[in-house]
């Protein structure tokens, strides 16, 4: 019920073939418009996250290649220092060996590690060192840290731990040279002994320059905020463009999401604050390569060619409405046309079917065509059905007149034949004379009205008639106004009503009654009363007096409803009979007409 009270009620706001034509094209080309938006909005989104996803993964990949051969070429480096002969000599001396001999091995690895140190400016520090007490670092002529020691520094003692392996330590400060506190990454491979000297194991290591791995990075861009960090295989931070702010915890990074990640691609954050890690891990160096973006720079352009297709959208949006407002223009206006032409057709003006000119040769042409060939035909048909109900209410009027006189014939007569029979001669003459008078005023006279002064005489007449019948239960009296005795009215009106006060009001009261005929003007109408002080009706006869077949209550036959026919269809529905009666005090009878009745006259 509710469901269809709402469709209902959404339907109404189309009152129009044109707003719903409108509405409805409207409707479908924003729904496809939207569509197509949305679709290409979430294309567009799609493609320059893919083809950002997979440039971000080619320059990881390629970084991570080329951190790898840098650490193995770092490597290759150590390992040649590792295993030269110079270094095992000086690390596990042999017993009994000159020491000449060992420091000819020293200046030979002094030179070798100069010669690296010129060469390369990315080696911080080059060294060998054992914990026993044997070190050489760079050129040996720089002084050591006394307070060194090796056994809590993470790449010796890593070193240590991985037999014929080099290990990588994560960025920290390196503080073997007496003070200096360089920020390194550090390359350091053991270098065994095998002599069995009891001398504990040498380790060779390489202090790389931290911007070394910076320079690496920072020659793969990745967008104006994107950036690249290296964590090793225990989620350690090995390089960081901002290392400083982590430390300083002024800055976060996701490394437990990084690290964990089953995927090359994470994506983390809402909002501004949404980021994409791209990463690639080594199999040489155990770190992890990873890239970094932020999702709103990575949909910059997106969302310039996102805001082209909506601008695109609501042009094409404007456009549609424009041309579907035009075509339910194009198609509704002779629609509309039309519907005025009916509208003043269904209010009598025929000639607007002859303005009505719709050139179109579709359905509402041939339409437009048919309506102005029936409104001819209907205004013929109207002007036909006008002259024949004028003659039909001319028959009818007759026919009800005539429907009246014989029964008044009959009562007079009888009233003549009573008296003949008391031998009352003198009063048959009289009242005979009487009715061959309202005989010849009746018969005589064709037309349908009479003046009212006239239909008084009538009145007089007959009441004269029926006075002389019931001498004992009559007496009348009759005033009008003269100014109105010269109204028309449809004829034979006054007398049933008379007749009526007579036989239903006065003939049932036990004392002789009184009927009184007043006429005089009231707002521009002529208004009779007939009052008679007789039994009176009750109200369910009172509230019945006009219906058709009312049996009780007759006048010559053909009863109230009759004559109030007669009035209603010559004066209109607003004039005729009015009745008050109250029982036992008797019945007023208001008869209203219209005094101006040129109109009616002439018809007549």
């Amino acid at each position: 019920m509710n469901k269809n009270k709402r469709e209902r009620k959404f339907l109404k706001g189309f009152k129009s073939i044109q707003s719903t034509i409108f509405a409805a094209v409207s409707v479908l080309v924003l729904c496809a418009v939207l569509a197509a938006t949305a679709v290409s909005v979430r294309y567009t989104n799609s493609t320059v996250y893919e083809n950002s996803a997979i440039y971000t993964q080619t320059i990881i990949h390629q970084l991570n290649q080329n951190v790898d051969s840098y650490i193995t070429y770092m490597d290759n480096i150590a390992s040649v220092i590792a295993k030269s002969q110079d270094a095992y000599q000086l690390l596990y001396q042999r017993i009994g060996e000159d020491e000449a001999v060992k420091e000819g091995h020293r200046k030979r690895l002094q030179e070798q590690f100069s010669t690296i140190l010129k060469g390369r400016d990315d080696i911080c520090n080059i060294g060998i060192v054992q914990k026993d007490g044997v070190m050489l670092i760079n050129s040996g002529y720089q002084a050591t840290n006394p307070d060194l020691d090796l056994s809590t520094q993470e790449w010796y003692t890593n070193a240590v731990d991985n037999y014929n392996q080099y290990c990588l330590s994560s960025s920290h400060v390196q503080h073997v040279i007496k003070d200096q506190r360089p920020w390194v990454i550090t390359l350091s491979r053991e270098v065994h002994n095998f002599y069995g000297t009891g001398n504990s194991d040498g380790v060779v290591f390489i202090d790389l320059n931290y911007s070394a791995i910076s320079e690496l990075c920072d020659q793969n861009s990745i967008g104006d905020k994107g950036y690249v960090f290296i964590l090793d295989q225990d989620g350690n931070i090995v390089y960081h463009p901002s290392q400083q702010q982590l430390y300083n915890e002024l800055q976060t990074e996701n490394i437990d999401i990084v690290m964990n990640a089953d995927t090359d691609t994470v994506v983390t954050g809402e909002g501004d604050d949404e980021k994409i890690y791209t990463l690639a891990r080594s199999e040489i160096t155990g770190w992890t390569i990873v890239g970094c973006m932020n999702m709103a720079e990575l949909l910059k352009s997106s969302k310039e060619a996102n805001n082209i297709y909506v601008m695109t959208a609501i042009v094409l949006v404007v456009i549609a409405m424009l041309i579907s407002s035009f075509i339910a223009r194009s198609i509704t206006l002779p629609i509309q046309k039309l519907r005025d032409s009916m509208e003043r057709v269904q209010e009598g003006d025929f000639k607007a079917a002859d303005d009505l000119v719709i050139p179109s040769q579709n359905e509402i042409g041939s339409l437009t065509t048919s309506f102005n060939v029936m409104t001819h035909k209907i205004e013929d048909l109207m002007a036909q059905n006008v002259h024949e109900q004028e003659l039909k209410r001319k028959s009818e009027l007759k026919a009800l007149q005539s429907q009246i006189n014989p029964h008044f014939l009959y009562n007079t007569l009888d009233s003549i034949i009573w008296m003949a029979e008391g031998k009352k001669y003198e009063d048959v003459v009289l009242m005979t004379a009487s009715l061959a008078r309202l005989l010849r005023q009746s018969i005589s006279n064709e037309d349908e009205t009479v003046l009212i002064g006239q239909e008084i005489q009538y009145v007089k007449s007959y009441l004269t008639i029926q006075k002389m019948r019931y001498k004992d239960k009559l007496e009348f009296e009759i005033n009008v106004d003269p100014s109105i005795n010269s109204v028309h009215i449809v004829k034979l009106v006054l007398q049933p009503i008379v007749e009526n006060a007579i036989y239903h009001g006065l003939k049932y009261k036990e004392s002789k009654g009184m009927l009184t005929v007043n006429g005089y003007q009231k707002d521009g109408n002529a208004v009779i009363e007939i009052a008679d002080d007789g039994v009176g009706m009750d109200e369910e006869t009172l509230n019945r007096i006009f219906e058709k077949h009312k049996v009780n209550y007759r006048s010559n036959g053909v009863g109230v409803y009759n004559v109030q026919r007669r009035l209603s269809m010559y004066y209109g529905k607003e004039y005729g009979l009015s009745y008050k009666s109250e029982k036992g005090k008797g019945t007023t009878v208001t008869v209203v007409i219209p005094i101006e009745q040129e109109e009616h006259h002439e018809k007549a």
